[in-house]
């Protein structure tokens, strides 16, 4: 193969099409494609065999919240969710990404309500009509794998419902805004014209990130429009995750200053967060967490 060959020259194999048309994804699987000009050496862009390492890491991750959810009920403490994802990340021989990190204590995030993020697992018992954002991250072999779900406890009413639904669809229509080689802004920007008919607030202190052999990288992936997001290129060969949180009420946040780590909405509202983890490939976009199992809101 010519490994001058650009996206839009015909195709080496002689099919008159053009490569990216053609054979492009599947060199780019293969790792015999280089990558775009001037990216060449990007530590960001990962080889064929770190691809198959994040896949590994990304798919246990989904793997842990099919787990999680079948046990996510009322009554339960958000401690009791802590031991069990500690438990059945450290008995199949990998590394809660969390318990740790910047000194935080737990093994995962749970964000309860009008909890944005970062919320620290302990005495909450939840109840009937909470909404709760599981968050897990997990290191296997070296390469971390995120996702977070929101996670709908007992009768929950019908704005606590939407906002949980309409999150999980901006999610989705942000993932698909991605285009390879084009700029990661592009996915604030759908996310952030989806949103605004419902009056949400969209959160803008915190965001997605890049991912791979560490837990937070370039690029940074706002979801509302920012002149931030264009000046980053969704390369080929990259991971980041599409994160959303919407406020019911106000984007403004307030940080714990007692425990230095859980987001809450400044005005008491709800709020509501999915996550995946995403590959750049040269046609497009894999997601690299995705569940078995069907999240709550679909019951």
């Amino acid at each position: 193969m010519n490994k001058t060959i650009s996206r839009n020259d015909a195709c080496w194999c002689g099919s008159e099409l053009k490569y990216k048309k053609c054979h492009m994804e599947s060199d780019f699987l293969k790792g015999e494609n280089p990558p775009p000009v001037g990216v060449k050496n990007n530590p960001l862009v990962l080889s064929t065999d770190e691809i198959v390492k994040m896949r590994k890491a990304c798919a246990f991750n989904a793997e842990l919240m099919d787990y999680i959810r079948e046990k996510i009920k009322p009554d339960i403490t958000t401690d009791q969710i802590n031991e069990w994802v500690h438990s059945y990340t450290v008995d199949h021989g990998h590394i809660p990404a969390c318990l740790g990190y910047h000194k935080f204590p737990k093994s995962l995030c749970t964000s309860v309500n009008e909890v944005i993020c970062h919320g620290i697992p302990g005495s909450y018992r939840l109840k009937s009509g909470d909404i709760v954002n599981i968050d897990l991250t997990t290191i296997v072999d070296g390469f971390y794998g995120d996702q977070s779900e929101m996670m709908l406890i007992g009768d929950v009413k019908p704005e606590a419902r939407k906002l949980c639904e309409v999150a999980y669809d901006a999610m989705f229509v942000g993932i698909n805004a991605i285009k390879p080689n084009q700029p990661v802004g592009l996915v604030g920007q759908a996310i952030q014209n989806f949103v605004t008919p419902f009056g949400y607030g969209i959160v803008e202190t915190y965001q997605g990130h890049g991912i791979g052999k560490k837990f937070h990288q370039d690029p940074p992936v706002p979801h509302y429009k920012t002149n931030e997001g264009m000046r980053h290129i969704a390369v080929p060969g990259i991971c980041f995750t599409v994160e959303p949180m919407l406020n019911l009420g106000g984007k403004e946040t307030v940080l714990d200053k007692k425990d230095g780590w859980t987001v809450r909405t400044r005005d008491g509202s709800l709020s509501a967060q999915w996550e995946h983890t995403v590959l750049v490939t040269p046609v497009g976009f894999e997601i690299l967490t995705k569940c078995k199992g069907k999240p709550s809101i679909f019951n």
